[in-house]
């Protein structure tokens, strides 16, 4: 069947990447007497994940940030600090609240249609066609933003790492938190399955989100991320009486493969490269990335002419990536070695691949050399 209503603007997947892009337009006017259609197979209502991340000043979403931090901690055996982050801010958005307000925003605007279902996508040559559920969407005259991710076929160069995390919400029986300080990594538990480190991020005295995070090739059993958690809690928190209010899990995939900007529509968010292959962040790329598409519409321009990341930050990824997949350095030992001999900001600035090729060269530099190069040199 057709679904013969015509959109001015298709959006596939009801996520951060497009929810993000879709009020940015909203806010730009750029919607005004257009029809939208946003789709996903979920009704986002669930607070199904939590975005972290550092910023100066106040952001687009300011008004949904649900904790921030001026003091992060990083925690290693070979390196304990608690680091001043300033000008950056360590921000905290969760799932729910960015869902309520995006839907908030949508509901004032009878031309922007929500529909829930199935969505795949039939490559036919150099076109494409759009289904949901059994429905073929009429994409003709439309710009469609896809955000749902499909990894491309294996190559044998292609290296595929899973950030998967398990996170309770905790309330402490006795005031145990410093609500003022985050914990950004604590790498001092256990690495057998591979690069791992908790955050806790306090909302109060009692309160705080404890999660365990790994960059591996694999899952674990559910009971492990379980364990692990019940083991950090009590041998490095001291915290043995508590009760859970709630709990996440979450996969984002870290890979080295090419990502292309205009397939099946143009893509956003994680299909769209968005997701910082040697981290896992992910959120405000997709800001940038989305205001850069708004920038685009408004000054007329094709959304070729927008200027990709360059490609040295995507080598860098790259690199360390190669480094975590085959076990040449420990992950721990390689964070530790970044926040040990760099100062925060300075870390803070690389990260988000805004920082010069000047400390970009001088980062590297504190990095173990010979490991590094010959990693360096697998990925020309």
């Amino acid at each position: 069947m057709l679904l013969t209503k015509s959109y001015d603007y298709i959006f596939t997947g009801a996520g951060c990447a497009g929810m993000s892009l879709l009020m940015r337009l909203i806010s730009s006017g750029l919607i005004s007497g257009k029809r939208v259609l946003l789709t996903d197979r979920d009704e986002k209502t669930r607070n199904d994940r939590t975005w972290c991340f550092w910023e100066k000043g106040e952001g687009f979403f300011e008004p949904v940030v649900y904790r921030n931090w001026k003091s992060i901690g990083f925690f290693s055996s070979d390196y304990n600090a608690q680091m001043e982050i300033a000008p950056y801010c360590y921000k905290m958005i969760r799932g729910a609240d960015f869902y309520q307000y995006c839907f908030n925003e949508f509901n004032k605007h009878p031309n922007i249609e929500f529909i829930t279902g199935e969505v795949n996508f039939i490559n036919s040559g150099n076109s494409f066609q759009l289904y949901l559920d059994n429905s073929i969407i009429d994409t003709s005259g439309s710009i469609v933003f896809n955000s749902i991710y499909e990894p491309s076929p294996p190559t044998a160069k292609t290296l595929h790492v899973l950030q998967h995390f398990k996170g309770w919400l905790i309330k402490s029986a006795t005031d145990v938190f410093d609500p003022g300080k985050a914990t950004m990594m604590d790498f001092r538990v256990h690495q057998r399955h591979g690069t791992s480190f908790v955050y806790v991020l306090p909302f109060n005295k009692r309160e705080a989100l404890v999660e365990y995070t790994l960059f591996t090739p694999s899952l674990l059993k559910p009971e492990q991320y379980d364990n692990e958690l019940k083991n950090y809690l009590s041998d490095f928190l001291g915290i043995t009486d508590y009760s859970i209010k709630d709990e996440e899990f979450g996969i984002i995939p870290m890979t080295n493969e090419k990502f292309h900007f205009r397939k099946n529509g143009w893509q956003i968010g994680t299909a769209g490269g968005q997701t910082k292959a040697s981290s896992g962040y992910t959120f405000q790329f997709i800001q940038k990335q989305s205001q850069a598409i708004v920038d685009c519409l408004l000054a007329g321009k094709p959304l070729e002419s927008i200027p990709s990341t360059p490609g040295r930050f995507r080598f860098y990824d790259n690199t360390l990536l190669y480094i975590l997949y085959h076990g040449k350095l420990p992950g721990d030992k390689i964070f530790s070695r970044l926040f040990k001999k760099n100062k925060p900001r300075q870390v803070l600035r690389f990260l988000d691949n805004e920082s010069s090729l000047a400390e970009e060269l001088k980062i590297i530099s504190t990095l173990p050399t010979w490991p590094f190069l010959k990693a360096a040199l697998k990925q020309f």
